[in-house]
């Protein structure tokens, strides 16, 4: 299952870079995040973050690691736990005005059961992604 959302700031790259590649600022613009810690790494690849989200009115941990991260362009981590793999990719393009355009994909497998958990989640996840990518505008926005 995929979710993929485009956000534009008038943002330099390198700002915008340098806040979103830090995956504890999803506290600040994932209204489903309760929370996100560092729990190892100094936030080069290998980092690994714990992440809290409430989803369809429960919690779900996941443990994600920093799997690429090319300076102001592109930012890959993998998020897991015993039900779920989460592939999370940010790309970074900078606009002709001197802002930023941020494309994140997140896709989710769970297993042979993906198909079905597709349909019956797909209006948690629309939700999710449509109240992340507002909160990463307005987040974005007060850099």
């Amino acid at each position: 299952m995929r979710l993929e959302r485009t956000v534009t700031t008038d943002k330099p790259v390198e700002k915008v870079f340098g806040y979103l590649s830090d995956f504890t600022s999803t506290n600040d613009w994932d209204p489903g995040t309760v929370r996100t810690t560092r729990t190892s790494g100094d936030g080069d690849v290998g980092t690994v973050y714990h992440n809290v989200t409430k989803f369809a009115g429960r919690e779900t941990e996941l443990d994600y690691t920093v799997r690429e991260l090319e300076e102001n362009q592109r930012f890959a981590l993998e998020g897991k736990n015993k039900t779920v793999t989460a592939h999370d990719l940010m790309t970074f393009t900078s606009t002709p005005s001197g802002g930023t355009e941020v494309r994140y994909v997140a896709d989710f497998d769970f297993g042979l059961i993906t198909p079905v958990l597709g349909i019956l989640l797909w209006p948690f996840f629309k939700k999710l992604g449509d109240e992340a990518e507002k909160g990463m505008a307005e987040a974005l926005a007060r850099l």
